[in-house]
Protein backbone atom coordinates (compact mmCIF):
# COMPACT_ATOMS: atom_id res chain seq x y z
CA UNK A 1 0.00 0.00 0.00
CA UNK A 2 1.23 3.51 -0.82
CA UNK A 3 -0.14 6.36 1.25
CA UNK A 4 -1.88 8.71 -1.19
CA UNK A 5 -0.82 11.68 0.93
CA UNK A 6 2.88 11.01 1.41
CA UNK A 7 3.40 14.11 3.51
CA UNK A 8 1.22 12.52 6.21
CA UNK A 9 2.68 9.78 8.45
CA UNK A 10 0.60 6.73 9.33
CA UNK A 11 0.83 4.56 12.43
CA UNK A 12 2.21 1.03 12.20
CA UNK A 13 3.50 -1.72 14.51
CA UNK A 14 6.81 -3.13 13.31
CA UNK A 15 8.00 -6.65 13.97
CA UNK A 16 11.38 -7.37 12.42
CA UNK A 17 14.01 -10.10 12.40
CA UNK A 18 17.64 -10.39 11.37
CA UNK A 19 19.68 -13.60 10.96
CA UNK A 20 22.73 -14.32 13.07
CA UNK A 21 25.94 -14.93 11.14
CA UNK A 22 24.45 -14.60 7.67
CA UNK A 23 27.69 -13.23 6.20
CA UNK A 24 29.38 -16.58 6.88
CA UNK A 25 26.84 -18.38 4.66
CA UNK A 26 27.17 -19.03 0.95
CA UNK A 27 24.70 -17.37 -1.41
CA UNK A 28 22.97 -20.73 -1.98
CA UNK A 29 22.55 -21.19 1.78
CA UNK A 30 21.29 -17.63 2.14
CA UNK A 31 18.67 -18.31 -0.50
CA UNK A 32 17.35 -21.28 1.47
CA UNK A 33 17.53 -19.51 4.82
CA UNK A 34 15.72 -16.42 3.51
CA UNK A 35 12.86 -18.71 2.56
CA UNK A 36 12.89 -20.33 5.99
CA UNK A 37 12.80 -16.96 7.76
CA UNK A 38 10.06 -15.45 5.59
CA UNK A 39 7.92 -18.56 5.95
CA UNK A 40 8.43 -18.79 9.71
CA UNK A 41 7.52 -15.13 10.23
CA UNK A 42 4.44 -15.34 7.98
CA UNK A 43 3.20 -18.57 9.57
CA UNK A 44 3.76 -17.29 13.12
CA UNK A 45 1.70 -14.19 12.38
CA UNK A 46 -1.01 -16.13 10.53
CA UNK A 47 -1.30 -18.62 13.40
CA UNK A 48 -2.62 -15.74 15.49
CA UNK A 49 -4.82 -14.16 12.85
CA UNK A 50 -2.38 -11.61 11.41
CA UNK A 51 -2.24 -11.78 7.62
CA UNK A 52 -3.48 -10.31 4.35
CA UNK A 53 -4.98 -6.86 4.82
CA UNK A 54 -3.32 -6.49 8.23
CA UNK A 55 0.14 -6.22 6.67
CA UNK A 56 1.84 -3.76 4.31
CA UNK A 57 4.46 -4.71 1.74
CA UNK A 58 7.37 -6.33 3.56
CA UNK A 59 10.59 -4.42 4.14
CA UNK A 60 13.31 -6.83 2.98
CA UNK A 61 16.62 -6.51 4.85
CA UNK A 62 18.51 -9.12 2.83
CA UNK A 63 19.20 -11.31 5.84
CA UNK A 64 15.96 -10.40 7.55
CA UNK A 65 12.61 -8.71 7.16
CA UNK A 66 10.42 -6.09 8.83
CA UNK A 67 6.66 -6.55 8.81
CA UNK A 68 4.55 -3.41 9.22
CA UNK A 69 1.17 -4.17 10.76
CA UNK A 70 -1.75 -1.80 10.35
CA UNK A 71 -3.51 -0.73 13.56
CA UNK A 72 -6.46 -2.94 14.44
CA UNK A 73 -8.22 -4.01 17.60
CA UNK A 74 -7.66 -7.59 16.40
CA UNK A 75 -3.88 -7.14 16.54
CA UNK A 76 -2.88 -5.59 19.85
CA UNK A 77 0.80 -5.30 20.67
CA UNK A 78 0.30 -7.74 23.53
CA UNK A 79 -0.63 -10.43 20.96
CA UNK A 80 2.74 -10.02 19.25
CA UNK A 81 4.67 -10.21 22.50
CA UNK A 82 2.89 -13.04 24.28
CA UNK A 83 1.90 -15.17 21.27
CA UNK A 84 3.54 -14.36 17.93
CA UNK A 85 7.15 -14.01 19.12
CA UNK A 86 7.08 -17.28 21.14
CA UNK A 87 5.42 -18.97 18.14
CA UNK A 88 8.28 -17.81 15.93
CA UNK A 89 10.88 -18.98 18.44
CA UNK A 90 9.22 -22.41 18.55
CA UNK A 91 9.12 -22.64 14.75
CA UNK A 92 12.84 -21.89 14.58
CA UNK A 93 13.62 -24.49 17.23
CA UNK A 94 11.72 -27.16 15.31
CA UNK A 95 13.46 -26.23 12.07
CA UNK A 96 16.87 -26.29 13.72
CA UNK A 97 16.26 -29.72 15.22
CA UNK A 98 15.22 -31.07 11.82
CA UNK A 99 17.91 -29.30 9.77
CA UNK A 100 20.93 -28.70 12.04
CA UNK A 101 23.18 -27.89 9.06
CA UNK A 102 20.83 -25.04 8.15
CA UNK A 103 20.06 -23.86 11.65
CA UNK A 104 18.68 -20.32 11.94
CA UNK A 105 18.91 -18.00 14.91
CA UNK A 106 17.32 -14.58 14.88
CA UNK A 107 17.44 -11.23 16.56
CA UNK A 108 13.91 -9.81 16.67
CA UNK A 109 12.46 -6.37 17.36
CA UNK A 110 9.01 -4.99 18.11
CA UNK A 111 8.47 -1.24 17.90
CA UNK A 112 5.62 1.06 16.93
CA UNK A 113 5.32 4.55 15.50
CA UNK A 114 4.85 6.64 12.40
CA UNK A 115 5.95 5.68 8.90
CA UNK A 116 5.73 7.25 5.45
CA UNK A 117 5.10 5.65 2.06
CA UNK A 118 6.18 6.70 -1.39
CA UNK A 119 6.62 5.01 -4.76
CA UNK A 120 9.83 3.39 -3.48
CA UNK A 121 8.33 1.87 -0.33
CA UNK A 122 8.33 2.73 3.36
CA UNK A 123 10.59 5.10 5.27
CA UNK A 124 10.77 7.08 8.47
CA UNK A 125 11.98 7.06 12.05
CA UNK A 126 9.99 3.93 12.90
CA UNK A 127 12.21 1.91 10.56
CA UNK A 128 15.36 3.77 11.63
CA UNK A 129 14.76 2.81 15.26
CA UNK A 130 13.79 -0.79 14.48
CA UNK A 131 16.85 -1.38 12.30
CA UNK A 132 19.24 0.27 14.76
CA UNK A 133 17.89 -1.84 17.64
CA UNK A 134 18.15 -5.02 15.55
CA UNK A 135 21.78 -4.25 14.71
CA UNK A 136 22.86 -3.25 18.22
CA UNK A 137 26.09 -5.00 19.33
CA UNK A 138 24.58 -5.70 22.75
CA UNK A 139 21.65 -7.55 21.18
CA UNK A 140 24.05 -9.63 19.09
CA UNK A 141 25.94 -10.46 22.27
CA UNK A 142 22.70 -11.45 24.02
CA UNK A 143 22.02 -13.97 21.25
CA UNK A 144 25.55 -15.37 21.49
CA UNK A 145 25.09 -15.78 25.25
CA UNK A 146 22.09 -18.10 24.89
CA UNK A 147 21.30 -21.34 23.11
CA UNK A 148 17.79 -20.08 22.33
CA UNK A 149 16.91 -19.61 18.65
CA UNK A 150 15.69 -16.04 19.14
CA UNK A 151 16.23 -12.98 21.30
CA UNK A 152 13.84 -10.05 21.27
CA UNK A 153 14.41 -6.35 21.81
CA UNK A 154 11.50 -3.96 22.29
CA UNK A 155 11.79 -0.20 22.10
CA UNK A 156 11.63 1.91 25.24
CA UNK A 157 8.29 3.33 24.10
CA UNK A 158 6.83 -0.15 23.76
CA UNK A 159 8.27 -1.26 27.08
CA UNK A 160 6.64 1.56 29.04
CA UNK A 161 3.34 1.53 27.13
CA UNK A 162 2.82 -2.26 27.12
CA UNK A 163 5.42 -4.52 28.77
CA UNK A 164 5.70 -2.48 31.97
CA UNK A 165 2.03 -3.10 32.80
CA UNK A 166 2.47 -6.87 33.07
CA UNK A 167 -0.41 -8.03 30.91
CA UNK A 168 -1.18 -11.76 30.83
CA UNK A 169 1.60 -13.72 29.16
CA UNK A 170 4.18 -10.93 29.55
CA UNK A 171 6.75 -11.49 32.31
CA UNK A 172 8.03 -8.01 33.12
CA UNK A 173 11.17 -9.17 35.04
CA UNK A 174 12.35 -11.06 31.93
CA UNK A 175 12.93 -7.78 30.03
CA UNK A 176 16.22 -5.97 30.64
CA UNK A 177 17.37 -2.49 29.43
CA UNK A 178 20.54 -3.82 27.83
CA UNK A 179 20.58 -1.91 24.55
CA UNK A 180 21.41 1.74 23.96
CA UNK A 181 21.61 3.17 20.45
CA UNK A 182 21.50 6.63 18.89
CA UNK A 183 19.23 7.82 16.10
CA UNK A 184 21.04 10.92 14.93
CA UNK A 185 21.82 12.70 18.18
CA UNK A 186 18.93 11.13 20.11
CA UNK A 187 19.63 8.19 22.45
CA UNK A 188 17.14 5.31 22.31
CA UNK A 189 16.94 2.37 24.69
CA UNK A 190 15.93 -1.22 24.00
CA UNK A 191 14.73 -3.92 26.40
CA UNK A 192 15.95 -7.48 25.76
CA UNK A 193 13.90 -10.63 26.31
CA UNK A 194 14.66 -14.31 25.58
CA UNK A 195 11.32 -16.12 24.98
CA UNK A 196 12.75 -19.61 25.61
CA UNK A 197 14.57 -18.53 28.78
CA UNK A 198 12.24 -16.36 30.84
CA UNK A 199 14.94 -15.32 33.28
CA UNK A 200 14.60 -12.57 35.83
CA UNK A 201 17.18 -9.83 35.21
CA UNK A 202 18.42 -7.59 38.00
CA UNK A 203 17.40 -3.95 37.46
CA UNK A 204 18.91 -1.66 36.44
CA UNK A 205 21.56 -3.29 34.26
CA UNK A 206 24.47 -1.60 32.51
CA UNK A 207 24.25 -1.18 28.74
Amino acid sequence: MVNAHTRHPVYRIAIGVDMEGSTSRSNREKSVLRGVVHQAVAESLAAHGVHGDDIDRLVDLGDGVIVLIRPSDRVPKTLLLESVVPELSGALRRHNEQFPNLAVRLRAVVHAGEVHFDEHGQFGELLDVACRLLDAPRLKLALRETSAPLVLVVSDDLYWSVVHHGYDGIAVPSYAPLVNVRIGSVPRQGWVHVPDEPRAWPHPLPS
